[in-house]
């Protein structure tokens, strides 16, 4: 629960030290601007509010790892919810606005998470977990999006090495195999979730798991 206050204070810190020229460049995000990540940041905040006010008594169904559905192609940010969030991300015209918006819930939803106990279990996307697994998950969520945000902003801060560990980790579990210790946390996370192509040694170091690549998370 601490890496989720971490993390979630990283990225939320990296998008106030954005200048209004950055919320115009491509993201990590196929199709979608600075502007739009941070908008889907601010639903994201929304949808960890929602959750933690959402209890449950049923049985887990899922966990940290579990929770994660897993594809093989990255979006193209052309389905309709993606078209809804640049519609509204456009609608905001002064970055300061959005940039206020994710403040202002962001920090409610990071007050939310540090109440929040941690064995309490909670229903989201028709499914029911513990607090604790859905802070855990959602390092996964504030880790990758940070690298998103910064994709092309080469002096933007990057995510906290221990977010960068921790994503790491799930993901090879979500996996179901290790990347190799030759590859950083952050191109493990970069190649393994499709954010870029690996090259061709990252390829040979992977061996026959690189025919399994991407694993898109959603």
């Amino acid at each position: 629960m601490d890496l989720f206050s971490h993390t979630w204070a990283a990225l939320r810190a990296a998008v106030a030290g954005l200048r209004d020229e950055d919320f115009e460049r491509p993201s990590g995000c196929a199709g979608w601007l600075v502007r739009d990540l941070v908008c889907h940041l601010v639903i994201d905040a929304q949808d960890v509010l929602i959750t933690l006010a959402t209890p449950t008594e049923a049985e887990p169904t899922v966990d940290a790892v579990t929770y994660w559905d897993v594809g093989d192609r990255p979006p193209a940010g052309e389905d309709s919810l993606d078209a809804l969030t640049v519609r509204l991300a456009a609608a905001y015209q002064d970055p300061g606005l959005l940039t206020f918006h994710l403040d202002d819930v962001g920090s409610a939803a990071g007050r939310a998470a540090g109440l929040a106990a941690p064995d309490t279990r909670v229903s989201t996307r028709d499914q029911v977990l513990t607090v604790a697994d859905y802070l855990s998950a959602y390092v996964m969520e504030w880790t990758l999006h940070h690298l998103d945000l910064i994709a092309h902003l080469p002096d933007a801060p990057e995510p906290p090495a221990e977010g960068l560990a921790g994503a790491r980790a799930a993901l090879e579990r979500i996996a179901g195999t290790p990347f190799p210790v030759s590859f950083t946390d952050k191109d493990a996370l970069l190649v393994g979730t499709g954010r870029r192509a690996p090259t061709d040694v990252e390829r040979a170091a992977l061996g026959p798991p690189a025919a399994r690549l991407p694993f898109v998370l959603g």
